[in-house]
């Protein structure tokens, strides 16, 4: 139940953000005098509307979206009635069209970002100090919290018949700092790993400090074949193991005052800006993987997810009680839906904006040469590249709701 209604409730707030997405387009408009003829929630037939001055509100019956209809958004629209001419938007300077057509996204990013303040504050943010490297881990200090098990010839999961983890037998501890291992002295993760790994299997003395003492304990180091320190697919070797994994000292999550919390989330969304980014990059290779999932290969967690994927991650996160990764799943998702809309393609937003801007530079270039001006693009030639984003942008989406339905990214063990 409480699954069902995660997903219900993050199909609920993307609908919400949709709508004030387009009510940022409509608004922007109608303060710089444009003919706003319609504004409705949803798509399909109509269940409700009502008008107020020249527009019609309502809600239509398939609750996937929303539109609103700024009249003469093109000069080959032919929507404008005699008297309104002037209203028509494509008349309109070019740096208020580009505030209207950009007013959905900035809406999409003003959701993130007074989502994100209020995690900043309440919770907190990722810690930007949390190691995520390599060589970050390594300049942890060496505390430690024993594993159940060592596995012999890789590293995976534990099972049945792997031996101990020789720091479980000796009943160290979650929390343990280890300082030295047969006298060698470790300060740091990474001089720990290279101890161990270089001294023969069998017993050695560990020293550590618990609750500020210091202490000795006998461990019997294990003897396993691992890869190369930083290079999990080398060829492995026989080294030692000491059973253990980095306990990080440093905080995963750092809390802020209400003004410290508005440059964490500036810095934090310049890293998701980055993030996006590279992420986008990587869409179309991984259209290979999103059809090995569909057909019966395992799903991987880095590709693409459809409001369907996205809605369900919502439901396993209300069904854990995860709320914390709901509201990042919504700044994540409102940030990307933002990205994407400025894209320089139509029928995005962002294609008009470049439309009108080159419209712009090539009537002062052209001014600049003693030509005529050449006036506006005609979209209608434009269509087929249109179509062509419409037909790639479908089968993609088609392709990631599939997926999701039959593979779907999980967060959690259900």
């Amino acid at each position: 139940m409480s699954y069902l209604l995660g997903v219900v409730l993050f199909a609920l707030a993307i609908l919400i953000s949709v709508s004030l997405h387009e009510a940022g387009h409509m608004l922007t408009a109608k303060a710089f005098g444009m003919k706003v003829t319609r504004y409705f929630v949803g798509f399909g037939p109509t269940l409700w509307s009502f008008r107020r001055g020249e527009t019609e509100y309502g809600i239509k019956g398939i609750p996937l979206g929303g539109f609103c209809k700024i009249v003469g958004m093109t000069p080959q629209d032919d929507d404008v009635e005699p008297g309104d001419e002037k209203r028509a938007m494509w008349r309109y300077p070019v740096w208020k069209r580009t505030i209207v057509m950009s007013a959905g996204s900035i809406t999409h990013f003003a959701l993130a970002l007074v989502a994100l303040w209020i995690i900043a504050v309440s919770v907190g943010l990722p810690n930007p100090k949390f190691p995520t490297t390599e060589a970050g881990y390594r300049a942890e200090p060496a505390v430690i919290a024993p594993v159940s098990c060592v596995t012999v010839d890789k590293v995976r999961a534990c099972q049945p018949g792997d031996p101990a983890s020789p720091a479980e037998k000796a009943q160290l501890s979650e929390g343990d700092r280890i300082t030295a291992v047969n006298g060698k002295p470790v300060s740091t993760w990474g001089d720990m790993l290279d101890v161990v790994r270089a001294t023969p299997p069998g017993t050695v003395t560990v020293t550590y400090l618990r609750d500020g003492t210091s202490q000795d304990a006998r461990v019997d180091l294990a003897a396993v074949q691992r890869p190369p320190l930083g290079d999990p697919e080398g060829a492995t070797s026989p080294v030692s193991a000491l059973g253990v994994v980095l306990s990080p000292t440093t905080p995963t999550r750092v809390e802020y005052g209400p003004v410290a919390a508005f440059g964490a989330t500036a810095d934090f969304t310049g890293n998701m800006a980055v993030q996006t980014a590279k992420a986008m990059q990587r869409i179309p290779q991984k259209v290979p993987a999103l059809w090995d999932a569909i057909t019966g290969g395992e799903r991987d967690v880095d590709t693409p997810i459809s409001v369907v994927g996205a809605s369900r991650l919502g439901g396993e996160a209300v069904e854990n009680n995860a709320w914390l990764v709901f509201f990042m799943l919504f700044v994540s998702l409102n940030f990307f839906i933002g990205v994407f809309n400025l894209l320089p393609l139509l029928p995005l937003d962002g294609g008009h904006i470049a439309i009108a801007w080159f419209e712009r530079a090539r009537s002062w270039l052209y001014a600049r040469i003693g030509r005529a001006d050449p006036g506006r693009v005609d979209y209608l030639k434009l269509m087929p590249f249109t179509y062509a984003v419409i037909l790639i942008g479908g089968a993609f989406t088609l392709l990631t709701v599939t997926a999701d339905v039959i593979n779907p990214i999980t967060l959690f063990s259900r």
